[in-house]
């Protein structure tokens, strides 16, 4: 008997290493609990698969909408894989997103009638990656020079960035006579991202966001920064036999993390809402958390999860119109999506981990 289910237990570990019955069994339950979690809120499962897939993908403009959104999120998810490569829980995206919309936004004031209109989209989007590394550095340097936790440091820097955002609209780049949540003016056409027609998407953005990356999977494989970061990341201590210095990659990876971030801000003012207003980030910074999670910090899978996220968060706007259920429903179903995958996970390295290295 005991040899027999120490047989079932192997062959059982054989099926979980294997990468096509993984994703299929992870599919499977991420299904099953998400449809229970509709269910146990009185939700038709099928009914809100069907309206979420119909509310993002069945025309040209929804399918434009999703990639808008897809844009900043996929950004801040590979900046992401920088800092998490070295094991740093980058929390101050958000913060990093804002601040890199505003130093758009500063640089659009500054020359608003210019002739060279491409010279200040280059300016602008240079000064918001310049303003989204300096945030995450503020908080590199708090981790490294002041001991601070990094989840710490970027939480209280997302609120002082959200601080500032606010005071910038209600106060000195608030609209000429009135003050609102709606932002601040509209920026000036010619400094707009070009749209291709029905769909709204902004190429330029499609097309530096599939730089991006490219650039990221060559640097984290291939280079010498991303075995670094990597050596660094499994083991802080080792690292230093081989000459590395932890601190030094600590702040590079947050730089890199924060730059793509502040990049995402500004696609957001020049291509998206085309002004600054206090939602600018639309939380993408730590959706993007949720997105490298599920893609296992695999830059492969980045684009994919954080489609699908995309879909959910433009699909889910039609619950209300159709089903007459709240759209805060796409976060439980985002909920359920993590808390089932971070579960196979943890089965998925168990069972590959040798038992006599497994903790007691």
């Amino acid at each position: 008997m005991k040899r027999r289910m120490e047989s079932y237990g192997k062959m059982v570990q054989l099926l979980f290493m294997n990468p096509v019955f993984f994703i299929g069994i992870s599919l499977l339950l991420v299904f099953i609990m998400t449809s229970m979690v509709l269910i146990l809120t009185g939700a038709p499962p099928f009914s809100v698969y069907k309206q979420i897939f119909l509310g993002s993908l069945s025309t040209g403009s929804k399918f434009g909408h999703v990639i808008k959104a897809w844009i900043p999120l996929t950004l801040c998810a590979i900046g992401l894989l920088y800092t998490f490569r070295i094991n740093l829980w980058n929390i101050g995206v958000e913060g990093q997103m804002i601040i890199g919309a505003v130093f758009c936004t500063f640089i659009i004031r500054l020359f608003p009638n210019s002739p060279y209109p491409i010279m200040i989209l280059f300016l602008a989007f240079f000064s918001s990656m310049m303003g989204g590394a300096l945030w995450a550095l503020l908080a590199g340097f708090l981790k490294t020079k002041g001991g601070v936790n990094e989840i710490f440091a970027g939480l209280g820097l997302n609120f002082v960035a959200q601080g500032l955002i606010l005071w910038l609209i209600f106060g000195p780049w608030k609209r000429p006579g009135v003050a609102s949540m709606s932002g601040t003016e509209i920026i000036p056409k010619g400094l707009w991202l070009s749209l291709i027609e029905r769909t709204a998407i902004p190429p330029a953005g499609l097309i530096l966001t599939f730089l991006a990356l490219f650039v990221t999977y060559l640097l984290l494989k291939y280079t010498k920064i991303g075995l670094g970061l990597k050596a660094i990341g499994l083991n802080p201590k080792a690292s230093l036999l081989f000459g590395l210095k932890p601190s030094l990659y600590m702040l590079l990876a947050m730089v890199f993390g924060g730059g793509l971030a502040g990049f995402a801000g500004c696609i957001q003012v020049t291509g998206v809402y085309h002004r600054l207003i206090p939602s600018i980030s639309s939380n993408y910074g730590y959706l993007a958390l949720l997105v490298v999670m599920l893609s296992n910090y695999d830059i492969r899978l980045v684009p994919i999860v954080s489609f699908f996220f995309s879909c959910l968060n433009v699909g889910s706007i039609q619950l209300p119109m159709v089903l007459h259920i709240d759209s805060s429903l796409s976060g439980v179903i985002q909920g359920s999506l993590v808390l089932t995958f971070l579960a196979l996970h943890a089965l998925h390295r168990r069972l590959s981990t040798p038992k006599e290295i497994q903790p007691s």
